[in-house]
């Protein structure tokens, strides 16, 4: 005898045997789907996963892992949406990933360093303060794109390039009007005196 999973068959199934049958379906849909809908060269989701090395602002380094984003995926470029400027080299934004996918996430701006808010020194909170300003000015101009996206050494965030309609390299911009200073990821200089 064949197995013949016809309607009144599936109805008088076990539960166990029923979601077995399910799981089985949704699978198959699931499968057919991603054929269908998978990205060209891989999944762009892997741009903005948790990063295994993460080393607190303090410095102490958490796990001894290191991550790496595909070198296909570093070279797209994401519209955003900004949310609120953190301070003169930080900014939070709706990244659109994927049409109809969008993730919450904090932006470094690679390759510079602005003073802090949480200041040393009231010159270095005037500067920071100053350097807030002219970010927020810079994004304002609409059409934020991030690219050459990257894991930040302190996790939870991303280091990337962001660009406006009327500006071609935000960090190039911050750098040229003495709001922010070139950074390599080692150790930061003080902005007090």
């Amino acid at each position: 005898m064949t197995y013949n999973p016809t309607f009144a068959r599936i109805t008088r199934m076990r539960p166990g045997g029923m979601v077995a049958m399910l799981a089985a379906a949704t699978f198959l849909l699931g499968l057919a789907a991603g054929s269908i809908l998978r990205p060209a060269r891989f999944s762009q989701a892997a741009v903005f996963a948790a990063p295994a090395a993460q080393q607190r602002h303090d410095g102490a380094l958490l796990d001894t892992t290191a991550t790496s984003v595909p070198a296909a995926a570093a070279q797209l470029t994401y519209p955003v949406d900004v949310v609120r400027v953190i301070d003169g080299d930080t900014f939070e934004a709706n990244v659109h990933v994927w049409p109809g996918m969008t993730i919450d996430t904090k932006v470094r701006l690679r390759d510079i360093d602005a003073p802090e808010l949480h200041a040393r020194c009231p010159d270095e909170y005037a500067k920071a303060d100053a350097a807030r300003t002219a970010l927020t000015r810079i994004l304002a101009e609409g059409g934020v794109a991030i690219s050459k996206v990257g894991i930040d050494k302190y996790g939870g965030r991303v280091d990337a390039v962001a660009a406006t309609r009327s500006t071609a390299d935000v960090s190039a911009a911050l750098l040229s009007g003495g709001f922010a200073r070139r950074y390599d990821g080692g150790r930061r200089e003080s902005w007090c005196g």
